[in-house]
């Protein structure tokens, strides 16, 4: 029997020249985007699957949140076999709007 291969479209990125400011700040408006950012600032490149963020959404929700931070230009994503993978755009991101993600990931003493 031969092998299928994948159905699911590779994902679109925008690069972050390409990105309004209200786009990236909007991007950076929820919680749970936050939360992706935040944790993909602490993993190595490419070792986070989509899967294993700890967040309070489902698999839809997730796949939403992840393609509204690729349209912002913050994520990068690349599928591993059955696995889809992330980085973090911080170089690109940064010199497109420095200082934005400094503020982003700054611990939040008010919670």
């Amino acid at each position: 029997m031969a092998e299928r291969a994948s159905h699911r479209p590779a994902p679109v990125h925008a690069h972050p020249d390409e990105v309004p400011v209200l786009t990236a700040l909007a991007a950076l408006a929820d919680p749970v985007r936050i939360q992706l950012v935040r944790e993909l600032a602490g993993s190595p490149e490419w070792t986070r699957a989509c899967g294993s963020f700890d967040v309070p959404v489902g698999k839809a929700a997730l796949s939403h949140h992840f393609g509204v931070l690729r349209a912002a230009g913050l994520v990068e994503q690349r599928d591993e076999g059955p696995k889809r993978v992330n980085r973090l755009r911080r170089e690109e991101f940064d010199a497109r709007f420095p200082g934005l993600l400094d503020l982003v990931l700054r611990p939040d003493p008010l919670g």
